[in-house]
């Protein structure tokens, strides 16, 4: 079966077939750095690492690119607030993301690109366009996109100009000749960082960041696009008009977004401060069971936070963890792997990278195994061996099953606080933080509880 996705861009499912024979190109857009990573950013880098390991499972040469955006208004605004400069706000941020993209088993991409980094290549990118008339400078210093030069505008996003007049935040900069045209440059305003421009003191617009990257670094077309779904429109539909009109081609072939967070129903945001951080997250529950959680909805989908719900996916994972070990307990050990696992869950990838059927399937799977188990059939160890092997590529059942269910297991006659305090001294302890591990003790102690530590886990006690 091959494997077919769902392309933006036509508004259908589509034989993947890369461009360039068995070379493929992805970019994902990545996180602006203006604050601590959320969930949604944990989402989005969970499901471009998949399609990545997929790709590469099916035989496929991939090179994956994804970005931070270490300068832009809001990066200014908050760094400003803290009296710290722009760039040092950044880079702050950025190994706070990197530490938790790491807890959460992230793979790092091909390439990590950064906006400040590639200054000299934006602002040639920016002069081509200006050569070609798709953009023009203006008196202040500020360069802006000509839309309605790029005829094309609108297509991924099936927006007419009057729609996107509609859809957009329009700016009314004096010098702008249209209301939708979008900066490529900024002027700096005082006290902000800037680089030397043509134009003057400025530094680079959103839009214009990816794009460059992109053109730089992958050249003139790549294969796959992929973001959040909210950056469909302006930030996507920009990037192939900024892209398109210097090139000539077509940027991106297949354009992939992901749905987006909701909690409790509700739109996850800052005004409702319902906002879920990836520190809270992985402060309190397993990598594992924060990817099944959220591996049950497909990647366009939204996906709705609702309560319990990480307590429903440890619940299943501990369960699974619990067949596992009964498996390997129970049973000598062998290299087999039961190959209809590995199949089905290719078709069921091969489907848009359908993880939630994929997920589905461990149900099945596992209920056969107890069976197996039951029964004295060592057939349990193929099926066993080959979900830890298949389901690797999502992140799972990479624990040892006894470390896993350790950690894991609730303890019920501890307080959830207590409970919370303890993993997080055990995750200093494996980060090798020291002093925060002996002052979560020291915290522990004082409300009355001691915890031992074995090789692989630990035990809280009541003193």
């Amino acid at each position: 079966m091959s494997l077919k996705i769902y392309n933006t861009l036509t508004r259908q499912k589509e034989e993947f077939k890369p461009i360039d024979g068995n070379n493929v190109k992805m970019y994902a857009c990545g996180i602006t750095v203006s604050g601590e990573a959320h969930i949604g950013h944990a989402i989005q880098a969970m499901v471009f690492d998949i399609v990545r390991k997929y790709l590469v499972k099916k035989g496929y040469n991939v090179t994956y690119a994804r970005n931070y955006t270490d300068v832009d208004d809001k990066i200014i605004a908050n760094a400003n607030k803290l009296g710290v400069p722009a760039m040092e706000f950044a880079e702050n941020n950025i190994a706070k993301i990197d530490h938790e993209m790491d807890r959460m088993k992230i793979t790092p991409a091909t390439m990590t690109l950064r906006a400040t980094k590639q200054i000299a290549d934006i602002i040639e990118f920016v002069s081509r366009l200006i050569d070609k008339g798709y953009a023009y400078p203006t008196p202040s210093g500020d360069v802006y996109f000509a839309v309605e030069k790029f005829g094309e505008y609108g297509k991924l996003s099936n927006r007419n100009l009057e729609d996107a007049y509609q859809g957009v935040r329009i700016d009314t900069e004096e010098d702008k000749r249209n209301p939708l045209d979008f900066a490529l440059w900024k002027s700096a305003k005082p006290g902000e960082i800037y680089w030397e421009s043509p134009w003057g003191k400025g530094r680079p617009g959103w839009h214009i960041e990816c794009s460059a990257m992109n053109y730089y670094n992958l050249g003139e077309q790549i294969d796959i696009h992929g973001g959040g779904r909210d950056l469909i429109f302006p930030h996507h539909e920009n990037e192939i008009a900024q892209t398109e009109c210097l090139t000539g081609k077509q940027f991106a072939k297949y354009w992939i977004h992901n749905g987006l967070v909701k909690v409790n129903g509700q739109k996850m945001s800052k005004s409702l401060n319902n906002g879920i951080t990836m520190k809270d997250l992985l402060d309190h529950y397993d990598n594992e069971v924060i990817r099944f959680a959220l591996l049950q909805t497909n990647y366009k989908n939204d996906i709705n936070i609702i309560d319990g719900l990480f307590e429903s996916a440890r619940d299943h994972m501990l369960s699974f963890y619990d067949t596992l070990n009964r498996v390997y307990s129970t049973f000598p050990q062998t290299n087999a792997k039961n190959p209809v696992i590995d199949q089905e869950f290719d078709e069921a990838m091969d489907d848009d990278f359908n993880t939630a059927k994929a997920l589905a399937n461990l149900f099945g799977y596992f209920k056969l195994i107890n069976t197996k188990i039951k029964n004295n059939d060592n057939t349990a160890v193929a099926d066993a061996n080959a979900i830890i092997d298949t389901y690797s590529l999502l992140g799972l059942f990479q624990t040892d099953p006894k470390t896993f269910i350790a950690n894991n297991t609730p303890t019920s006659d501890i307080p959830h606080d207590i409970q919370d305090l303890a993993k997080a001294r055990w995750q200093a302890k494996q980060n090798k933080d020291w002093d925060k591990a002996d002052e979560l003790r020291a915290q522990l102690s004082k409300l009355g509880y001691t915890v031992k530590d074995s090789k692989d886990s630990y035990e809280i006690i009541k003193n």
